[in-house]
Parts: C-alpha cells; sequence; structure tokens
C-alpha cells in the first residue's frame, strides 16, 4: 500500500513531521474530530479511488470504465469531477492517458479529459491567453463528441474566462450550458468566476447570481452552494462595496442545510463542507464550523485552504484546532486575506 499512495500525489498529505509534537488525539477524539495525522487531503471517494490507482500503474482501461459509466448514466456532476481530477493527475504522470489517446482518440470521455487537461496547462503558462485560444478545437471536439454533455461547456466557460472573452460570447456558452444541465454546479461555479472577474469589486452582483440559482434549484442540488461561494469570494477579495452581514449568514445557511443532506464523513460533500467551515469561522460562528468539522471528519480539501496558504493541510489543521479549542485571551483567529476565486481554472 505505501507503494501504490507514492504513485498518487492527489492522495498525499502534507509533510506531518513537523505536526506530529502538536498532536493531540485525545482532546480532537473529545470533540468528535480524527487526529491531525488522521487527516487526508482530497481523498478521492470509491469510485475515482480504483482508476487513480490503476492509472498509477500506467493502466488506463478503469479510468475509461469510469468515465463512460459517468456518460452513459448521465452523471453530469461526478463526471464534471472526475474529468478534472484525472487531467491533473495526467498532467503529472501522462503515460497512461497517451495510451488511452492512442487507443481510443475519437472517444467522448478521452476528448474531454485532453480538453481539461489542456486548459490545466494552459493556465498555468505566462502566455496563458495565447494558448487557452490554441486549445479552443479541443473543447469544441468534446463538446461535439456527445451533444447531451454540460462538462464541455464548464471547461468552455473557465476557456472564456482565462481569455478575457466578451459578455455576448459569455452568454452564448452559459445558454448551451443551461440548456443540457439547468442545475449543473461546476457550470455555475465556472459563471461565478467569470462575472466575479467583469464585475471586479461588485460582490454584490455575484450574489444575486448566487442567490437566484440556488432558489431555483431542488433542495439537494450542489447549487445551494453557490451563496457561499459567493461569501468566500467576498471574504478573501479584500475590496468592494460591504456585503450585508445578514446575507452572508443566509449564504451559510442555506449551504448548512445542504451539508445536513449528505452522509457524515464523506468525500464527495467534503469540499463543499470545507468552503463552509471557512466562511463560518470568518462569521464567528464557531458552534456551526465545529459541527461542520464533524462531518468533514478526516477529508480535508485544497479548495479553499490552499488559495490562503502553501500548505493547505496545515491551514485546514491550524483553522480546525482554533475552533475545536475555543474562545480564549487571545484575538479571535482570522485567515489571511487573499485574492478570493481569481487565479484557478478549476475548483470543484
Amino acid at each position: 500500500m505505501v507503494g501504490t499512495m507514492a504513485l498518487l500525489p492527489p492522495f498525499i498529505r502534507a509533510s506531518r513531521t513537523s505536526r506530529t509534537a502538536r498532536n493531540a488525539a485525545a482532546p480532537h477524539s473529545a470533540a468528535g474530530l480524527p487526529a491531525d495525522d488522521e487527516v487526508l487531503l482530497d481523498v478521492p471517494d470509491d469510485r475515482l479511488g480504483p482508476a487513480l490507482v490503476a492509472a498509477g500503474l500506467g493502466a488506463y482501461a478503469p479510468a475509461a470504465q469510469l468515465m463512460a459509466r459517468t456518460r452513459e448514466r448521465a452523471e453530469w456532476e461526478y463526471r464534471d469531477r472526475y474529468a478534472t481530477r484525472l487531467a491533473s493527475f495526467a498532467h503529472s504522470r501522462s503515460e497512461w492517458f497517451e495510451d488511452w489517446c492512442a487507443a481510443a482518440p475519437r472517444d467522448p470521455d478521452v476528448l474531454l479529459v485532453a480538453a481539461q487537461l489542456a486548459v490545466y496547462r494552459a493556465w498555468r503558462s505566462p502566455a496563458r491567453a495565447e494558448l487557452l485560444r490554441e486549445v479552443s478545437p479541443l473543447i469544441t471536439a468534446a463538446a461535439q463528441s456527445d451533444v447531451r454533455d454540460p462538462v464541455p461547456w464548464r471547461i468552455a466557460l473557465d476557456h472564456a474566462r482565462g481569455t478575457r472573452a466578451g459578455h455576448k460570447y459569455f452568454g452564448e456558452l452559459w445558454s448551451a450550458a443551461v440548456r443540457r444541465a439547468p442545475h449543473h454546479y461546476g457550470c455555475h461555479v465556472a459563471a461565478k468566476r467569470y462575472l466575479a472577474e467583469s464585475w471586479h469589486g461588485s460582490h454584490r452582483e455575484c450574489f444575486d447570481f448566487a442567490d437566484r440559482a440556488a432558489q431555483d434549484a431542488p433542495a439537494g442540488s450542489l447549487v445551494q452552494a453557490l451563496p457561499t461561494r459567493a461569501a468566500f469570494a467576498y471574504l478573501t477579495d479584500g475590496c468592494g462595496p460591504e456585503v450585508p452581514r445578514e446575507r452572508l449568514d443566509a449564504a451559510a445557511d442555506r449551504a448548512i442545510a445542504l451539508s445536513a443532506r449528505f452522509p457524515s464523513v464523506d468525500p464527495w460533500p467534503a469540499e463543499i463542507r470545507n468552503v463552509l467551515t471557512y466562511v463560518l469561522v470568518r462569521l464567528d460562528r464557531r458552534d456551526d464550523a465545529l459541527a461542520q468539522l464533524r462531518l468533514i471528519g478526516p477529508y480535508a480539501t485544497s479548495f479553499p485552504w490552499g488559495r490562503l496558504s502553501d500548505d493547505p493541510l496545515g491551514h485546514f489543521l491550524a483553522v480546525r484546532e482554533e475552533v475545536r479549542s475555543g474562545p480564549s485571551e487571545r484575538p479571535p483567529w482570522h485567515p489571511g486575506i487573499g485574492h478570493g476565486e481569481r487565479a484557478h481554472p478549476t475548483d470543484h
């Protein structure tokens, strides 16, 4: 198992050597939380995990089968998340994906992951805008390979943000996306990011978009968490007019209700709960934050903590310790100010 873990960068914990001495298992257990050394970063679910293990060993078949199932069953939320994680893994270990491309170059699942991978690579280059324009044909090919699939349109929305496309073009992409899946979370997050950059400093407009989307979505839809993403962007941006406190609380309450619909200690809703925890801490709602940390269990996620620190797992554990230990004579803990959601193409 140690050898397998070494093959999988997304599974790897941040260095724990420096945390071992301060790990206090008994107090965490008493608070209903796992010990520090039990917490992992970006753990895949039971479906994605075996595909990543196989990819680490050079085999693409499990990933191909997984993606085919999401397409056949129209599991668009899973498909979006899996495509993103597989593309990220292919960026660091590409042999398995190159073999998959050679075996099935026109397969819709290959085309989708290839488009995501191309955007991923271009986004990290100083020549981002130019390189992103060059990958447009890959996104078009992915969209044409299965006209039902909204995920290529989410990639296209990220692409539009990276190339600073105009509002008319963005509107056409958005219309195409919502025709395919009116409540697809990934597309809504991508659209909110585009609008946040277009309306920099106008967080109320982003809240309006997020609130309307959440109000229109079913109670169990991930879109219910979109206002909390808007709250996170506001709380980390440090600019623009003030958003009323009651609006931030309402966004958090909506996400708390959504979180309650998912099983506890489950990697699927972990990112939503991590973002919600950040917002609750900033709002000084310690009891609610502690409740979410219990639901998170050992599943820390790079987003949002990676926006605030080069050590996202360490940052999560520091926040968790502050919440667990409760009020003290020290000033209230506040995370550092970041830059909202303006640097990364995909965080789901």
